[in-house]
């Protein structure tokens, strides 16, 4: 196994030899070819950010999308781990003498940490335990002897030959026990019967929950006397009983049929008839009891736990991109309110580029009820900026202040004004944020985030990046995962978001530039700052002088950074710089100008283009060729745009104007695994449940809606009581409804 000694060509080859084999186990898995995988290890290797192959490299990966490339990634990260704990363990087994050419075999054919894990048991070092101490006594011998499970001799009349005082051996049956733990260990760190077991219990182990206080009234009812076979358990099931057991509320274990997993032990072990035949059947269900029972739970319960994980992550990370792509609200100023009770209503006015024209707080909610002041204060600030649209955050006071705004509008009596309530998740923990305080030093922690809710609409993206995306609450259990792997994915969330939208370099926030591929926060604040002392960046190319911005990562954002308005009219295109050469044989090929971009007569003429046939003439990749075409048909187009915009109001609706059978719009706020939340305008979001999201069978909520959906839904059922609304969105007529 020493590498070393073969020289540096050996050990390079072995290398090689690795990451092919790495690179075969990652295509089989995903199901694409061998070379799309080499082709994006090594493009990965190489510095290559997800978005910029994705985006610009389709030729070289034969245009894998950003999930399999995510995925390839992931994984390569994993066997390569794998691979460094395999040397590790073999390193490690070898310093001990006790590596076998098999036992080096099958760790290096081990395809999970789990198994080299396993196989790597008996030889890690132990804290003390019964067997050790059995060792140091020298019961040993004794335990092969009965492992030996010879026809003759008595196990107490070979037990006595090791009675020894000194030792604390001070009989025949404390040696025999000794010998048996040293057994009982040695069963118990069995590679093939830990698997076995392990699978055996994942596959045909029940989950039981119960209640320590079965009078202690709690949100864990439903699971004070519950039981579900654990390989039926859904995610969410899983994660909520965790959380009870967590809070101390829960007692939570698996039950399995111990006598199947004996039987499965003792035909290993027993060879045949034997005087040691029944201290083997002791000794087995000592060792399942003691040993391999609750280290298996733990890792089946683990490996339930990671499958809720999984889940809960991939449920946040479908709805956050669903949520920063929502359509950009333009070309509107805004009256952004803040709710609250006691502390009044923070008002905060923003042009329609987001500039922040004046704050204010008015105390129209109780226990105030300042309605008339607050209604003054609302029409000379709606008169003073021709406001056109009031954003109401979702938070404390938020359907008292709905429902004053929507008299404020009702007086007002203009059609052209409306109010809408956004999500305020995230808002208070920006507005408290030092990021805030260096945007608006003057203001306090609520006039902040009433700026914040009122940019939330007119630029979801740029606004939401300001927030730690784990504070967004659009998930399910999302402070019950690891943070590190939420967070990892989370932030491959919105970096795909910001690099699918793209960036106005000379607009966008240094937390907005920190998203884009090739760009850290060190990079983001040197390009504000360039701008600020500098001016706007007026081509692309200017961005090569920014301090610490080189060539590796100029190359990878530059496409994504754009420049409205610009010398170039390319560098307003997601058109990346390394094909502008492309672009002007295009144009001669074409008999086009450049300056005639974005006409209707140019965009119908690159529409009709034959991308295959153009790009031999060109001498292009068909997909970057394909993509170009694309790009100088809307130059400028932000890809948000072709997306609903969300559900305006004017009046309010109460729950008890709600009746069975009604038809409504709304917009969704969250899915999650058994269902989706449908803001219908009320004090709380109606759940249309997964059986009523479609007339066919539905997978997963996630197959039909997205968070920001505009949906049609009739009422199923009203709930006073609890304030809960049930909402179908299978129409009566059993035509076809939905997502619009």
């Amino acid at each position: 196994m020493d590498t070393n000694q073969a020289g540096p060509a050996a050990e390079e080859a072995l290398a090689r030899q690795e990451q092919e084999t790495i690179t075969q186990a990652i295509a089989k898995e995903l199901g694409i070819s061998v070379k799309q995988v080499r082709t994006t290890v090594g493009l990965l290797d190489e510095g290559n950010t997800i978005p910029f192959i994705a985006r610009y490299r389709k030729e070289m990966t034969g245009e894998l999308d950003e999930n399999v490339l995510r995925d390839i990634e992931e994984r390569l990260s994993y066997l390569r781990n794998l691979g460094d704990r395999k040397k590790d363990v073999l390193r490690s087994i070898e310093e001990q003498g006790k590596l076998t050419q098999e036992l080096q075999e099958q760790i290096l054919k081990a395809v999970k940490l789990q198994e080299v894990e396993d196989l790597y048991r008996p030889f890690r070092q132990k804290r003390k335990t019964r067997a050790s101490v059995a060792k140091e006594k020298g019961l040993e011998p004794l335990a092969d002897w009965v492992m030996e499970q010879r026809r003759q001799g008595q196990p107490l009349e070979e037990a006595a030959k090791y009675i020894d005082a000194e030792k604390g051996v001070e009989s025949a049956e404390l040696a025999l026990q000794g010998a048996m733990d040293i057994i009982a260990e040695n069963i118990a760190d069995d590679p093939t019967i830990r698997s076995w077991v392990r699978q055996y219990t994942a596959s045909q182990g029940i989950l039981v929950s119960e209640a320590k206080d079965a009078e202690q009234e709690s949100v864990y009812e439903n699971y004070y006397n519950y039981r579900e076979p654990v390989h039926k358990m859904p995610p969410h099931r899983i994660l909520a009983i965790n959380r009870g057991e967590r809070e101390n509320v829960l007692k939570v274990g698996i039950e399995v049929t111990a006598d199947k997993i004996h039987a499965f032990i003792l035909r290993k072990l027993v060879k045949g008839p034997s005087p040691v035949k029944e201290l083997l059947e002791a000794v087995t269900e000592d060792a399942y009891k003691r040993l391999i029972a609750p280290s298996v739970e733990r890792e089946v319960r683990g490996e339930m736990t990671e499958k809720g994980e999984t889940q809960a992550i991939s449920i946040f990370s479908g709805n956050l991109r669903s949520l920063l792509l929502q359509p950009p609200v333009k070309g509107r100023n805004v009256l952004g309110v803040d709710p609250a009770y006691r502390t009044g209503c923070k008002l905060a006015v923003v042009d329609d580029t987001g500039k922040l024209l004046e704050v204010a707080v008015t105390y129209p909610t109780p226990p105030n009820n300042k309605k008339r002041e607050a209604a003054a204060k609302f029409k000379e600030l709606i008169a003073k900026y021709g406001i056109q649209l009031i954003v109401i955050g979702n938070g404390t006071g938020s359907r008292e202040t709905e429902q004053f705004t929507a008299e404020v509008i009702a007086e007002i009596g203009d059609p052209g004004l409306a109010y809408l309530i956004v999500n305020e998740a995230g808002a208070s923990v920006y507005s408290a944020s030092k990021l805030a305080q260096e945007e608006f030093p003057d203001l306090d922690v609520a006039e902040r985030s009433a700026a914040s809710i009122a940019r939330r609409v007119q630029d979801p993206l740029a606004e939401l990046v300001k927030i730690d995306p784990k504070a967004i609450g659009v998930g399910q259990y999302q402070h019950d995962v690891s943070q590190k792997h939420l967070e990892e994915s989370l932030k491959g969330v919105v970096e795909s978001a910001v690099n699918h939208v793209g960036v106005d370099v000379n607009t966008a926030s240094a937390s907005l530039l920190s998203y884009v591929a090739g760009v850290n926060a060190t990079i983001a604040k040197n390009i504000v700052k360039f701008r600020e002392e500098n001016g706007k960046f007026t081509t692309r190319k200017q961005l090569q002088k920014v301090p610490r911005l080189g060539a590796k990562s100029y190359e990878q954002c530059i496409g994504f950074l754009r420049i409205p308005g610009g010398d170039n009219t390319l560098d307003r295109t997601p058109i990346h710089p390394e094909s502008y050469p492309v672009v002007d044989r295009l144009f001669r090929e074409l008999g086009l100008d450049v300056a005639s971009l974005g006409s209707k007569e140019v965009a119908e003429q690159l529409q009709a283009q034959d991308a295959a046939e153009l790009a031999v003439k060109l001498d292009v990749g068909v997909p970057t060729l394909r993509d170009i075409l694309e790009s100088l048909q809307r130059p400028g187009r932000d890809p948000r745009e072709e997306l609903p915009l969300p559900i305006f109001r004017t009046d309010v609706l109460k729950i008890e104007d709600l009746v069975p059978g009604m038809e409504m719009q709304g917009t969704v706020r969250n899915v999650i695994d058994f269902g989706a939340f449908v803001d219908i305008g009320i004090k709380n979001d109606g759940l249309v449940h997964i059986s009523q999201l479609s007339g066919s069978y539905v997978k997963h909520p996630m197959d039909v809606v997205s968070v920001g959906d505009n949906v049609t839904v009739w009422v199923l059922g009203v709930d006073l009581k609890k304030g809960r609304v049930s909402l179908t969105m299978r129409p009566p007529s059993g035509n076809d409804g939905g997502a619009k």
